[in-house]
């Protein structure tokens, strides 16, 4: 008779080997174990945080003039504080009078897109993924494109981009912001694309990249897609339900 092994291989081991989701948690009696309780306030923690903590806005400016060549435009919505801007997306949404004075004095040259920083709903994310975003963005744009002028929105929300296009005569936007932090996922950068912007824009008219960050749709592959975006929303001349994203099948044939 052959003898039992004392213990039993976990069957969903293979599985949470593939994922980051919670799965096959497993229990101690009624509750769930003390390591995978302590492990979900962990990470409860670190979404509260990327969420709480504020943007180091001069020193990513700083980094943004250096990668740009040109200073960087510093710009904030209408939400005065943290406090406020969550209670208040709307204000998250249109430019402080300060930054509108500031851009009134800026000359819209124009330019084929304006890429946008905004912290959004996670600081963290902002300031690990956007830098490498953006270096990625330099690095494979197509010839022939002009960029505007590096551009830092604080307590921004996606549509802050609209107005501040709009006012710099940008043919596109794209606002790389913060995404609200998963449990699994608190760093993790959007990048969402606007042709002809203007404040009144919907979510509908633009195109969105999510998860940019190491662990989901890497730096390089969402500056692949992005671009490909932006040169068919010129062919189309719109983004949005209108734009379906068909990069990959290009990629392939």
């Amino acid at each position: 008779m052959t003898d039992k092994p004392l213990i039993t291989a976990d069957p969903w081991a293979v599985l949470r080997n593939q994922t980051p989701a919670r799965i096959g948690l497993g229990r101690s009696g009624r509750s769930m174990p003390t390591k995978e309780l302590l492990a979900f306030s962990a990470a409860h923690a670190q979404a509260r945080d990327a969420v709480h903590l504020p943007l180091q806005a001069e020193a990513l400016a700083a980094q943004l003039a250096d990668l740009f060549g040109e200073p960087t435009l510093q710009l904030r919505s209408a939400a005065p504080d943290r406090s406020t801007y969550l209670l208040r997306p709307d204000l998250g949404r249109r430019l402080s009078d300060e930054s509108r004075a500031l851009l009134s004095q800026q000359t819209p040259a124009g330019c084929d897109l304006l890429l946008i920083v905004g912290d959004g709903l996670s600081a963290a994310a902002v300031e690990r993924q956007a830098m490498p975003m953006l270096a990625a963005l330099l690095a494979t744009k197509p010839k022939g494109w002009r960029l505007g002028p590096p551009v830092l929105a604080t307590q921004a929300r996606v549509a802050l981009g609209d107005e501040i296009g709009e006012r710099l005569a940008a043919a596109q936007v794209a606002m790389l912001i913060g995404e609200r932090p998963g449990l699994s996922s608190p760093d993790s950068l959007g990048v969402y694309l606007t042709h002809a912007p203007k404040v009144g824009r919907t979510d509908a008219e633009r195109n969105c990249l999510s998860n940019v960050r190491p662990e989901g749709l890497s730096h390089a592959e969402a500056a692949r897609k992005l671009w490909w975006l932006g040169q068919a929303a010129r062919r189309l001349q719109l983004t949005g339900v209108g734009l379906k994203d068909h990069s990959d099948i290009r990629a392939l044939s």
